[in-house]
């Protein structure tokens, strides 16, 4: 059997990255709800210095965007992380699998607390060990595929060494899972930044396109997006020409073509600019809509998820206690 478990932060506005690198390869899934795992990930949000009315109001946003995109619970599991205690009773266990070297070689960790320090800002020691969890979040429902954007291809593979590790030093308990990471689009870059990938915690939303932009909106950034500097024309070239191959590499997400097909079409930026933009709020028209009638039933929306909390109470529960079993502790 295969399952696949992935998540997403609720540490801002999901964004146009999220939707085209992974909700819409959730949707995508077919099978039955125990093969299919989606979790809004709440507790990663605690992290670094956060509201917790903002916390508590993207969790649920969160929540009925994956609804709105088309994520169904009669195919999948969809839950909150915080809902599931074993996430964190199987964290402490892969905590005293992993070394302190492996954590600090974390990218994001060490970007993040660059950033924390710069702003005199105290790094907390969960923005350390939080890959750890995201590694719980993981191995606890025996996923073998976990599809997620280029970005997180580090945490999932220290997921990967650490069910290696345990299986080694305590017998067989956790299944080594592997990255899928889509064909086009995998990381959608910032459309004023090309070198950064589209953040939905970003401060400045001048280059994001959030997923409940109004289309006017998604036009103006769109429209305003950094080129290249150069005549070589519309090229897809991700490293002489980073900005001219997000937006061809968006279109293609968008559309289904190639980006190299696509940039054929072009002889300038303004066309190229005018349908990225149309094709952008063409593909979230339906989500928007969507999402508005679920936001106003709030009701169903936590129906779905407690539902799904205890559907993945029942798959993840006996895993963590065979791993407590496994490393040495009595049962309970």
């Amino acid at each position: 059997m295969t399952r696949i478990f992935s998540g997403i932060k609720p540490s801002g506005h999901l964004t146009l990255g999220n939707y085209l690198g992974a909700i819409r390869q959730w949707v995508a899934v077919e099978g039955e709800p125990d093969d299919a795992l989606f979790c809004v990930v709440d507790l990663h949000a605690l992290t670094v210095d956060h509201d917790p009315v903002r916390v508590r109001r993207l969790t649920r946003q969160a929540a009925t965007l994956f609804l709105a995109s088309g994520l169904d619970e009669r195919k999948c599991t969809l839950f909150v992380q915080s809902h599931v205690d074993e996430h964190t009773r199987l964290s402490y266990l892969l905590e005293c699998t992993a070394g302190d070297g492996e954590m600090r070689r974390m990218i994001q960790y060490k970007e993040k607390a660059a950033r924390a320090r710069e702003a005199g800002d105290g790094v907390r020691l969960s923005l350390l060990t939080y890959p750890v969890l995201m590694a719980a979040d993981i191995l606890a429902y025996g996923a073998s595929e976990v599809p997620v954007g280029e970005d997180q291809r580090q945490h999932v593979e220290l997921a990967r060494d650490l069910a290696v590790r345990f299986n080694q030093r305590y017998g067989h308990t956790f299944t080594v899972p592997r990255v899928v990471l889509p064909t086009v689009a995998a990381r959608v870059m910032d459309l004023q930044d090309p070198a950064s990938k589209m953040g939905k915690s970003h401060e400045n939303g001048a280059g994001i396109v959030y997923l409940l932009d109004e289309p006017a909106v998604i036009t103006k950034k769109v429209m305003r997006a950094v080129t290249d500097n150069g005549d070589g024309g519309v090229v897809h070239d991700r490293a002489a020409r980073p900005g001219v191959a997000n937006l061809l590499d968006i279109l293609s997400a968008c559309t289904g073509v190639e980006p190299a097909v696509l940039a054929e079409k072009y002889t300038g930026y303004g066309a190229l600019k005018r349908d990225v933009a149309e094709a952008v709020v063409e593909l979230l028209r339906p989500v928007q809509a969507r999402h508005a009638e679920l936001a106003a039933d709030p009701a169903e929306v936590e129906r779905v998820l407690r539902a799904g909390a205890e559907r993945a109470r029942g798959l993840a529960r006996p895993v963590v206690d065979r791993a407590y079993r496994a490393i040495g502790l009595l049962e309970r």
